[in-house]
């Protein structure tokens, strides 16, 4: 005997009501007292690891800020551009700082928060080399030798774009040394990153830093389909923005254009 449609309709809503809310991040943030932090520690000025295992740069103190305004402590989690998805997903990160560029790649596993700015990938070299590789055909010839960290956005536009040079990949620590050295020609990076390096390492120079090869946006990485989470950080983000907090901080560490 079919059941009436009423009570059919009844015991559907009364299910519905009895299942329990997803639970946001937000939520497990406050509740655990803790927020998880991915990083590399490798990408002055976003994030760098200090000799003391401490961590210090623009997106280490803007973390900081995140926790404070939740009041909550911060657990770092140490990552590499090579690993950051699976560590982000796989260690149960809240949030990923660093530098870190927006990419379809990236935003297919992942939330991002709202954009820190423009950013995009320019050429550093050595400043007698300035003329030399101004373009992507200069730069693109078997006798250049580019040197890239390995798994970021960096490589990917090398791989995708510098087929004919020679690519090697490096530690992002002491890449900077080996194009000071004559060990390779020629990074690509993004131009805030090439802006400080030349003013951290007096011999490099940034190239065109103002018409990048390729437009490139900065964020942070959130966990996917968590819209309340989402909704917190940006709008964190945005108060850190109007009341000139994000200014303060970013001033402290980028050469000016």
């Amino acid at each position: 005997m079919k059941a009436p449609l009423t009570f059919c309709l009844l015991a559907a809503m009364t299910g519905t009501a009895l299942a329990a809310p997803p639970v946001s991040r937000l939520d497990e943030v406050l509740q655990r007292g803790t927020l998880k932090v991915c990083t590399t520690g490798d990408y002055k000025p976003y994030s760098s690891l200090r000799a003391d295992g401490s961590y210090e740069g623009i997106d280490i103190a803007m973390a900081q800020s995140l926790a404070k305004s939740l009041d909550v402590n911060i657990q770092w989690v140490p990552t590499t551009w090579k690993t950051l998805m699976p560590d982000f997903l796989g260690q149960g990160c809240d949030i990923a700082v660093g530098g870190i560029s927006v990419s379809l790649e990236r935003q297919r596993k992942a939330f991002f928060s709202e954009s820190l700015g423009v950013d995009g990938k320019i050429p550093l070299v050595r400043c007698a080399d300035v003329q030399r590789y101004q373009t992507v055909a200069q730069i693109n010839q078997p006798q250049v030798r580019v040197i890239e960290p390995a798994g970021g956005t960096n490589e990917a536009f090398a791989r995708a774009h510098l087929g004919q040079a020679s690519v090697r990949l490096h530690d992002n620590v002491t890449i900077f040394d080996e194009l000071l050295s004559g060990k390779a020609d020629v990074m690509i990076t993004d131009a805030s990153e090439a802006r400080y390096q030349q003013k951290l390492k007096p011999g490099l120079c940034a190239v065109n830093p103002e018409r990048a090869m390729q437009y490139s946006e900065k964020a942070f990485l959130l966990p996917r389909d968590d819209v309340a989470w989402k909704g917190y950080v940006d709008q964190w983000l945005h108060l850190s923005v109007a009341n000139g907090s994000y200014d303060s901080i970013t001033a402290q560490w980028l050469a000016a254009p």
